[in-house]
């Protein structure tokens, strides 16, 4: 019999990533990130000048980033533990949009911080990757974490019988992000792992066989 799966983001879901990510383009790339409101593409000015970086230098930015710097990222609290108690119960699997070449290095940075999951790479909406996992897992019950409403959106439109929450565990963004659950498109909003774990639990247990 299949086991239920739970399907998890990584950046601000596992791991914090726009705090480091702010550190380094202050420390090294003469950049200021500031979020104000919830538009990322104005959150990136120079230093020198104040003026928006240009999409296709803050995808450089970001690219950047990834290739040097995961090391800097460092788990968002009670993420690992809650996983890996969850794993005691259901498959677990992360889908991160990354792209591909980058699919042994995450699987690698998480495995160092105590984390053994299949990681899936993705780029641009969840949804057609998230059927594909479903498809090969075939789950007795599948539950999606991540931190931005449009892949909620995209899970729900796709598969729409998706368990999903919505958690974003960076202070930074939380408050300024949309709000899946809000949406209809989230089960639940719940940013801290004290509370998703008991929350992720009790949707487990609800599984029927």
């Amino acid at each position: 019999m299949s086991r239920p799966l739970i399907i998890s983001d990584c950046d601000e879901v596992l791991l914090y990533m726009v705090s480091p990510f702010r550190d380094w383009l202050a420390e090294t790339q003469n950049v200021e990130f500031r979020m104000e409101g919830n538009d990322f593409s104005s959150a990136l000015r120079w230093q020198d000048s104040g003026e928006v970086l240009a999409p296709e230098e803050i995808w450089r930015k970001l690219g950047g980033f990834f290739d040097t710097e995961m090391h800097r990222q460092t788990p968002i609290p009670g993420a690992i533990e809650g996983i890996n108690t969850l794993a005691e119960h259901a498959d677990v699997v992360v889908l991160t949009n990354l792209v591909d070449k980058r699919q042994e290095m995450r699987r690698e940075q998480l495995a160092d911080h105590g984390l053994h999951a299949r990681v899936f790479t993705n780029q641009g909406p969840k949804g057609p990757a998230l059927q594909s996992i479903l498809a090969e897992y075939n789950p007795s019950k599948a539950i999606f974490i991540d931190d931005l409403a449009q892949h909620h959106r995209s899970a729900r439109e796709t598969i729409g019988t998706i368990t999903t929450l919505h958690l974003c565990g960076e202070p930074m963004i939380a408050p300024h992000i949309d709000c899946a659950h809000q949406s209809g498109h989230a089960d639940a909003r719940i940013d801290t792992w004290e509370h998703a774990l008991p929350w992720l639990m009790d949707q487990l247990e609800k599984e029927t066989a």
